[in-house]
């Protein structure tokens, strides 16, 4: 199963030189995994995938940007894993306003923004879980964003304009998890 080596990929390059980072990755994915089983096989599949690698590009032997949607981005393409997935680590969580922030919106746009159920929930399941891999309101993480970055970090200034993608990311992905059944986590 691919979500299996993708799981084993990010311990490999997170766990030791970043263990919160990997916390939070773990708290991804396990979330991922338990609305995994509301979606078609693929799509459940690409999902947990995602969870376990979107962070990956922070890794420090992948960090050849230090843009870490691009960095992962492009590490999981040179393995030959599937288009889509690197679309999803390449665009997580409103990644083209800080690439804008950034400078690398060029070789962002390489990598196909598939705007779709997946890519929502792995929005949602990003912004609703913390450093720490616990689940959390959108609020409260997006507030943890913004004091550990500040607003002279790209991140911090990205914040804002991005806020309108990332809510309604997160509304729709909570629109649906609720059409399933699925107990939101977080208050």
């Amino acid at each position: 199963m691919r979500a299996l080596a993708d799981r084993d990929l990010a311990r490999m390059y997170l766990a030791r030189p970043l263990p919160r980072r990997w916390r939070h990755v773990q708290g991804v994915a396990h979330r991922a995994d338990t609305i995994a089983g509301h979606l078609n096989p693929v799509d459940a599949e690409l999902l947990v995938s995602a969870a376990w690698l979107h962070d990956i590009g922070y890794a420090p032997p992948l960090a050849t940007t230090g843009f870490h949607p691009l960095d992962g981005a492009v590490a999981i393409r040179e393995l030959g894993v599937g288009e889509r997935l690197w679309g999803l680590v390449a665009h997580h969580s409103a990644a083209i306003h800080e690439a804008r922030e950034f400078g690398v919106t060029t070789p962002l746009a390489e990598f196909r923004d598939e705007q779709g159920l997946v890519r929502d929930l792995l929005w949602y399941l990003d912004m609703t879980t913390d450093p720490d891999g616990r689940p959390v309101s959108f609020a409260a993480r997006m507030a943890d964003v913004r004091a550990r970055y500040g607003s002279e970090h790209f991140v911090g200034r990205a914040l804002g304009p991005s806020m309108g993608d990332r809510q309604a990311a997160v509304d729709r992905a909570i629109r649906w998890l609720t059409t399933t059944g699925y107990r939101l986590d977080h208050r």
